[in-house]
């Protein structure tokens, strides 16, 4: 796992992301059936309108997005429905488990695993990105996509974990990478969640929000016809299927790895232990379900997924300590701290 740091305006910024991503995105991702069947759609009239949408709403992002397309030395079509590729589709290799609680401290735990395409774990980095104006941030990040929908915690000390929601009703509007990413850009709680909760939005994920200085934690499933908001109590984990109340009749796609991780976190977390960094990280590597555990490493899984990375954030009033882990699971590959109220990440 590596960490690499970008410096500049909005377009440089993209730029810098794409070129990061360049012989992965051109070795590796071009290669894949999804990457195909995703930019086949680039010109539909869903991604044509998803594009007018986020030039009226969010030109910085569309800036970013030309950026990106600049450095990976592709078109920005593609680029662009590439990154609507769960709007577009409905089923994606993207998987993810987050759990979230407090510790004996009262200090907010947020903890995630990352899945995704195996064949990325070497592509993939933890992007450090201060850009000229605008708001600093931490975020895991994949060739060719932009930052925000994974996990990541910015200058004001927020983080944002993110679940796959494979929803099949996936109405005009925004693509919810775009909105992750604008997500970035909040300087509180309140402004995240209304960010991403915003109407009009096209695909479906799962956020986990917490901040350094509030006591709250939110668990938020998105969706195109409709946002669940629901205040965490005590110690909860989400893997990435619709699981509030009120999303019930939203109709979706449950993988057999989704469902059988779900089971597993909840009945780990039942016995009512104390959550901590620790207690999160042996969770998260959990293998007690051999064909669909929650850590995920198996060529053969039938998401075509493995946990690339696992992110674990320790929330207080002071700030955000976090630390990131690979295949070695006793040691951290990367780990800092967030100074709640500080210019920088």
């Amino acid at each position: 796992m590596k960490k690499l740091t970008f410096r500049g305006d909005t377009f440089a910024l993209g730029k810098q992301l794409g070129q990061a991503g360049h012989a992965a995105w051109h070795q590796e991702l071009t290669l894949t059936p999804l990457w195909q069947t995703v930019t086949a759609l680039k010109d539909s009239a869903q991604a044509k309108a998803m594009a007018v949408a986020v030039k009226q709403h969010y030109p910085d992002i569309w800036l970013e997005i030309e950026g990106l397309a600049c450095g990976l030395e592709a078109e920005t079509d593609e680029v662009f429905a590439w990154n609507c590729r769960g709007d577009l589709v409905r089923s994606t290799s993207d998987g993810c488990t987050t759990l979230a609680g407090r510790d004996a401290r009262d200090d907010i735990i947020v903890a995630h695993n990352e899945d995704g395409f195996p064949q990325l774990r070497d592509a993939c980095f933890l992007a450090e990105v201060i850009p000229d104006q605008g708001v600093s941030y931490l975020s895991f990040a994949y060739p060719g996509s932009l930052c925000g929908h994974t996990f990541s915690v910015n200058q004001y000390g927020i983080v944002n974990t993110v679940n796959n929601i494979r929803a099949v009703e996936r109405p005009e509007g925004l693509p919810r990478q775009v909105l992750a990413r604008a997500a970035l850009n909040a300087a509180s709680l309140d402004q995240a969640v209304a960010v991403l909760t915003s109407p009009g939005r096209a695909g479906a994920f799962h956020h986990t929000l917490a901040s350094a200085g509030d006591s709250r934690i939110f668990s938020i499933e998105a969706t195109g016809t409709g946002c669940s908001v629901l205040p965490l109590k005590g110690s909860t984990g989400h893997a990435n299927h619709l699981v509030h109340p009120q999303q019930q009749a939203a109709e979706q796609v449950i993988t057999d790895s989704s469902a059988a991780r779900q089971q597993v976190i909840e009945a780990l977390l039942a016995t009512g232990e104390t959550l901590s960094a620790e207690r999160s990280l042996m969770i998260l590597s959990d293998q007690s379900q051999e064909e669909l555990p929650v850590y995920r490493l198996a060529a053969d899984d039938p998401d075509q997924e493995n946990t690339l990375a696992t992110a674990l954030f320790e929330v207080s009033d002071e700030g955000v300590s976090w630390s990131v882990y690979g295949k070695d699971r006793q040691h951290a590959a990367l780990e800092g701290k967030v100074l709640r109220g500080s210019a920088a990440v």
